[in-house]
């Protein structure tokens, strides 16, 4: 049997969240926030923490620069059971942060991406990707230091016999090129929310856009926020309502759900069940500010989603 029932390669930075920031912000000005928050960010590194604080076995392959906000992120994934005993530590370079400001309805995020596009694939330990039932990579665009091989990457995966999994998240220069279609012949769950599904298919349609997408890989799963989500299996569509509940800040929620849905999907649960749970989980993480704090306690997991399908 594998060691772990998901590994992922991908980014690990810190998000500084800043709440109450005022609509718009001039030159030359100083501007207060009501609150704010640093937690454990980067779309890859939340999949993975909230994977193991909902029961699985991860394994994690990513860089860190030698600073204190690296010590932050390996602290926090090994505090929720993660395995990160072949994340680099890259000497002279500084670990990613994303500063979020976050308004009542709206955020701009800004990241530097110091280790997130230095990862390569001389960092990667492939026997250790591969010892898994299921493997993921998010943040596609992010990954400048390893984008040129992620497609050979996944190729290597499913050749090893693992079932893979892609969330790109955004593509800043929204051209959303770069070999991702050559990626996702190697896809077997392809985990877009509504507008990176539409920008990648060339569409402002998104039943359009998971037509097109659904030709070209397996299973298609669209994040559809307050409506919750759709999924395209062949010429299967299935919907599944979000939840609802108070929410405190969206950030990581995206990430929450892929951990929900792949929690399930691992453990060979239906396509109906998986889409449940990823809806479940993404909008508990939203009861919290940034997208790990709700999953940081394991009792209060447990209580929440301890009956997941």
């Amino acid at each position: 049997m594998p060691t772990f029932d998901i590994t992922i390669a991908g980014e690990l930075n810190l998000d500084l969240i800043l709440y109450g920031v005022p609509e718009e912000l001039g030159r030359e000005r100083e501007f207060l926030a009501s609150d704010m928050m640093l937690t454990l960010g980067g779309s890859s590194s939340i999949l993975a923490h909230n994977l193991a604080a909902l029961g699985r076995k991860v394994g994690f392959a990513s860089a860190v620069g030698s600073d204190q906000f690296g010590e932050i992120g390996l602290t926090r994934l090994r505090e929720a059971g993660v395995d990160v005993s072949t994340i680099r530590e890259l000497r002279g370079s500084k670990t990613g942060l994303t500063v979020i400001m976050q308004r009542e309805h709206w955020r701009n995020m800004v990241t530097y991406s110091g280790t997130i596009a230095e990862l390569k694939w001389e960092h990667l330990n492939l026997d250790y990707l591969k010892d898994s039932r299921h493997f993921h990579l998010s943040s596609f665009y992010l990954q400048l230091g390893l984008q040129p091989q992620i497609p050979e990457l996944f190729k290597t995966m499913k050749t090893a016999g693992l079932t893979t999994s892609l969330d790109t998240n955004d593509d800043p220069d929204d051209t959303w090129q770069g070999g991702l279609l050559d990626t996702l012949k190697y896809v077997d769950v392809f985990l877009p929310n509504e507008r990176e599904a539409c920008r990648i298919a060339g569409t402002d349609d998104l039943e359009q856009a998971v037509s097109w997408l659904a030709d070209r890989v397996p299973l298609v799963v669209v994040k559809w926020g307050k409506k919750g989500a759709i999924a395209r299996h062949g010429n299967d569509r299935l919907a599944s309502a979000a939840e609802k509940v108070e929410v405190v800040d969206a950030v990581g929620a995206g990430d929450s759900f892929d951990a929900g849905f792949l929690s399930q999907y691992v453990r060979g649960k239906s396509l109906a069940e998986c889409l449940a749970a990823g809806n479940r989980t993404g909008a508990f993480s939203t009861t919290c500010a940034g997208g790990t704090e709700a999953f940081r306690n394991r009792s209060v997991v447990e209580k929440q989603l301890g009956n997941l399908p």
